[in-house]
């Protein structure tokens, strides 16, 4: 391995051979300058690893050597040293970026420790974060091997996202290949669970299930209020639970995080479905029923969620909740913008739903633009570019406004999406659903060992377009190919994202209770 190049500038450099000679002994190149204009000069001759930069000089003083430092090399580490514990001095080392600060004088082990936080601080934390869940591995296998209930299923899946964040900056492919490996084993568990589970839970009004789709806003809405101040929902169109930690750090800066949850979606876990469910507190045959004039099938002509608004407003008739409400949809970057302005208008409203649509929109653009593809590559990719739309996008400022005022805020979804990577055959008539996670219709032809059938749509309180419809859902990372020009297709939709099917990442999705700091 190659020794690391220190330069060490400090008008008292001779007292300080004992510490340059252990450096020495531990594997450092010691380079040394008495004055700033020495050390710049050096610096121009040959490149280093890392500078320890003296405060207190005569001629160029440490600060004015450290801004030329950063103007001529932004990325080089510089480690301040000082007598002085002036917090002026302070701020303005920090401010011009440093690496650390130490105050004089310094032993050995604290340059030692200085240096190995600022060149070794990734690659130490990578190895114990890989050892870490090297020890927890077999523990999270046999918690997913063992007959575990909704919210034990939830723990686990916060698990594995949690080292999936974890260790995405390592260097270690292999241990990511085993995290993906558990990843998918869980998903296969889960798949079982739910085929086991779920048309219970929809029969099922005692508390041995978990909060679904359609119960969410009355189990987990109205009691937020009954608290009587504003309450905000932003609904970010299917966004899943990684995608969600990765936003949390920039949101906390405005909001104290009071829960972190999560809920079940119902099957199919589409916009169609699930989002109609959300807002009208029904499965999507009742609503079908109760309300046909605001519910389109598959095959209708026109928006499958045109009257989500209509929905609520008939929930919060249904259970005697007469309250001031409003519903707005963002589906593009102006609408956001205009949002951004009218935000104080909404304060008069005890409820404000706020359906933001982008994470969605990327979801199919990257299936169907070869750039957004690149860009958004795999999991991390995709988490990466969520967060850096949030951070520049008009939701942000929304949110920053409510931070200054007195309301509730909760952040959710409707489902999340899975990358899929396995096709499975079926056959269909032209009457048959698009999805690739799903499926419905009168004539399906596949393999009923790989999907989950819903032979009778009514037990999972599913509309049926025609007497003989069925539903089969993928599992895992599974989606749908026709045998038509099959090799095409496959290799046009792998590794791309969908939703419809069964999968911890579709069906296991945040819902989040925010207050104001």
């Amino acid at each position: 391995m190659d020794r690391i190049n220190v330069l060490w500038v400090d008008d008292e450099i001779d007292m300080l051979k004992p510490h340059i000679i252990f450096l020495n002994q531990k594997g450092y190149d010691v380079h040394t300058a008495n004055n700033g204009g020495d050390a710049l000069d050096i610096l121009k001759t040959r490149s280093f690893d890392v500078v320890f930069l003296d405060e207190n000089m005569p001629g160029l003083s440490g600060i004015e050597t450290l801004a030329i430092l950063k103007e001529n090399y932004p990325s080089l580490p510089v480690i301040m040293i000082t007598k002085s514990e002036e917090e002026r001095i302070m701020e303005d080392a920090i401010g011009s970026n440093i690496s650390d600060y130490l105050i004089k004088p310094v032993n050995p082990n604290q340059i030692l420790l200085a240096l190995k936080k600022s060149l070794e601080n990734k690659k130490i934390i990578s190895e114990k974060t890989t050892f870490a869940y090297q020890q927890e591995f077999r523990n999270i296998g046999m918690e997913i091997s063992n007959n575990l209930t909704h919210s034990e299923w939830m723990d686990v899946y916060r698990k594995l996202v949690s080292w999936e964040l974890k260790l995405e900056s390592s260097k270690d492919e292999s241990i990511f290949e085993i995290l993906q490996m558990q990843k998918s084993e869980a998903n296969q568990v889960f798949s079982k669970f739910i085929e086991k589970n779920y048309q219970r839970w929809l029969s099922d009004s005692s508390s041995n299930r978990p909060v679904l789709s359609h119960t969410l806003i009355r189990e987990k809405v109205f009691p937020v209020l009954d608290k009587k101040q504003p309450v905000f929902i932003i609904l970010i169109d299917n966004l899943r639970y990684d995608q969600w930690k990765i936003l949390q750090p920039v949101i906390e800066e405005f909001f104290r995080v009071e829960k972190d949850d999560m809920y079940y979606s119902i099957l199919p876990t589409t916009t169609q479905y699930a989002r109609n469910a959300f807002f009208s507190g029904l499965m999507p045959s009742e609503i079908e029923k109760k309300y046909p004039r605001y519910w389109l099938n598959e095959g209708d002509e026109g928006t499958k969620n045109q009257f989500e608004s209509e929905l609520l407003g008939e929930l919060l008739k249904r259970f005697g909740r007469d309250i001031r409400y409003q519903y707005i949809k963002v589906l593009n970057l102006n609408a956001g913008r205009k949002l951004v302005e009218s935000m104080p208008n909404l304060m008069v409203n005890q409820l404000n739903v706020i359906v933001y649509n982008f994470v969605d929109m990327l979801s199919h653009a990257r299936t169907e633009m070869e750039i957004i593809r690149e860009l958004a590559g795999d999991e991390a990719a995709y988490r990466s570019i969520t967060h850096s739309w949030f951070i520049h996008s008009p939701l942000l400022d929304i949110i920053k406004y409510l931070a200054e005022q007195q309301v509730n805020l909760i952040i959710t979804t409707d489902h999340g999406s899975v990358r899929v990577q396995n096709p499975v055959k079926i056959v269909g008539d032209r009457t048959t659903t698009t999805n690739l996670r799903y499926k419905s219709g009168k004539s399906l032809n596949y393999n009923a060992k790989e999907v989950y059938e819903a032979r009778n749509p009514d037990n999972v309180f599913l509309p049926k377009t025609n007497i003989s419809s069925s539903y089969v859902f993928c599992r895992r990372n599974d989606f749908f190919a026709y045998p038509n020009n099959y090799n095409y297709y496959v290799n046009y939709y792998r590794d791309t994202f969908q939703h419809g099917g069964i999968s911890l990442e579709e069906m296991v999705i945040p819902f989040i209770s925010l207050k104001n700091k």
